[in-house]
Formats: structure tokens, sequence, C-alpha cells
């Protein structure tokens, strides 16, 4: 009969890396990405799709100038959507069959946490498209309504275009920054553990304050490659997210280790 020591519940910690471990993590996202490409692959394109279908639904409401501030509200929220890429990488690290039926049952696997966790990011996001329209009247003011198709020339030739970037950047990045602490390494443990909501973003937070260097030059890989991927029409995401997402799964195990 085990001792009551022996069959406690570990305690998890951080483990401090050097800064340049991002390499590592997306070699390891490379090679779950070449292991099971059509998974991978489908993800990055249904988020590819919903680039597109969410163009199309602000086009046809009038509201372009939301299209910039939802885009970067898309880092807030786009670790919760790879779950199922999580959930192959950990497949795939214990020898089981990667399906999409499997990977989808991820989301299922500590549901409610997850569920919790992905209210804490859709009201990051919606608060930030908040403060993104407050920012944009206070700067253009309330009566600068030229058509869609003035609208970039519109405000290349006003005066507040950039004390309006300057602002707004520096208010995304906050938010972004915010979202990108507690939400580093939070859902794939989510998935990997039975653990709360709370006792994961306070990891999660914790491995970001451990690895600052490694941390910030993850959080810049992420930004500059998504970045790249959305401009040629959100093709991009289609290699971008199951790569990162996979990398992700891989920092969460690098990073996270029982005491």
């Amino acid at each position: 009969m085990p001792s009551d020591a022996a069959s406690a519940p570990r305690r998890l910690t951080i483990r401090k890396v050097t800064p340049d471990r991002p390499w590592v993590w997306l070699n390891a996202g490379w090679r779950d990405l070449m292991a099971n490409p059509r998974i991978g692959f489908f993800y990055g394109g249904a988020l590819a799709a919903a680039g597109w279908l969410l163009i199309m639904i602000l086009l046809g409401v009038r509201s372009a100038w939301v299209i910039l501030p939802a885009s970067a509200g898309f880092f807030m929220i786009a670790p919760l959507l790879a779950t199922g890429l999580y959930e192959a990488s950990r497949l795939r690290a214990e020898g089981k069959a990667v399906t999409f039926s499997a990977c989808l049952a991820g989301f299922t696997r500590n549901g409610q946490q997850l569920a919790f966790l992905g209210v804490v990011l859709v009201i990051l996001h919606l608060f930030w498209v908040r403060v993104a329209a407050l920012i944009f009247m206070l700067m253009f003011g309330i009566n600068f309504t030229p058509s869609l198709e003035d609208l970039p020339f519109a405000m290349l030739r006003s005066d507040m275009l950039l004390p309006f970037l300057i602002v707004g950047t520096g208010a995304g990045a906050i938010l972004a920054a915010a979202a990108f602490a507690i939400s580093a390494i939070s859902i794939p443990m989510l998935v990997d553990r039975d653990i709360s909501t709370m006792e994961a973003i306070v990891l999660s937070i914790r491995a970001v304050l451990t690895n600052p260097g490694a941390m910030i030059f993850w959080a810049g890989l992420i930004v500059v490659f998504t970045a790249f991927a959305m401009v040629p029409f959100f093709l991009g995401l289609a290699l971008v997210v199951p790569l990162i997402g996979h990398a992700t799964w891989h920092a969460y195990k690098d990073l996270v280790v029982e005491a």
C-alpha cells in the first residue's frame, strides 16, 4: 500500500530556461505538424476562413475601422482556439493515435475550466474592441464618418493619425501583454492536468516572470509570424497557427515541472 507521501500530488513549479529556448519549442512544434499535417492545416485553414468571414461581415456593416483591432484581438483568443492542437501533441507524445475526433475531445478535457478561461479571454477581446472604438472617437470625433472608400485617405489627411496610432498601439500592447501572460501556457496545462483555471493562470504568469527573456522573445516571434501570416489575406495562418499551437504545447512541457 503506497504511503501518503507517495500518493500525494506533486507540486508544480517553473523551470528557468535560456532566452533562445523558443527555437527549441518551434523545432518540436514543426515535428508535430509534419507528423500530422492534415490536422494542423485543417485548424489553420479554418482560422483563415474565419478571418475572411470576419472581414466580409465588417465590410458589410460598414465598420472597416474595426478590422485592425479585431485582428489584433485574435492574439488574445487564439491560444484557446488551438486546444485541439495541444491535444494532438499530447497524444503523439504518449504514442497514441492522433485523429480529428480525438483532437476535438481535447476541448472536453477539464472542460469547465477551459470554458472559464475562454470567457476571460473573450472579455479581454471585447474590452479591447471597445477601447479601440473609444480611442477612435476621441481622436477623430464622432462626426468623422467618411465613406468606406474614403476612410484610409481621410485618416491619412488627419493630424490625429499619429496620436491615434501611438495611443492605440500602446493600449493594445498592454492588453495583449496581459492576455499573453495569463494564457502563455495555461491552456495546454488545463488540457494536460486536472487543475483549476486560477492555478493555471498563476503558473502561466510565473512562467513569464521567471523567464522574461525567453517569453518576451516567444511573444515577439508569435506576433511577427502571425502578422506576416495575416498579410496575404490570412492565408499564412494555415501554417503559422498549427506551428505555434504545437510549439506552445512544448513550451508548457518545457517550463512546468513537478517539484
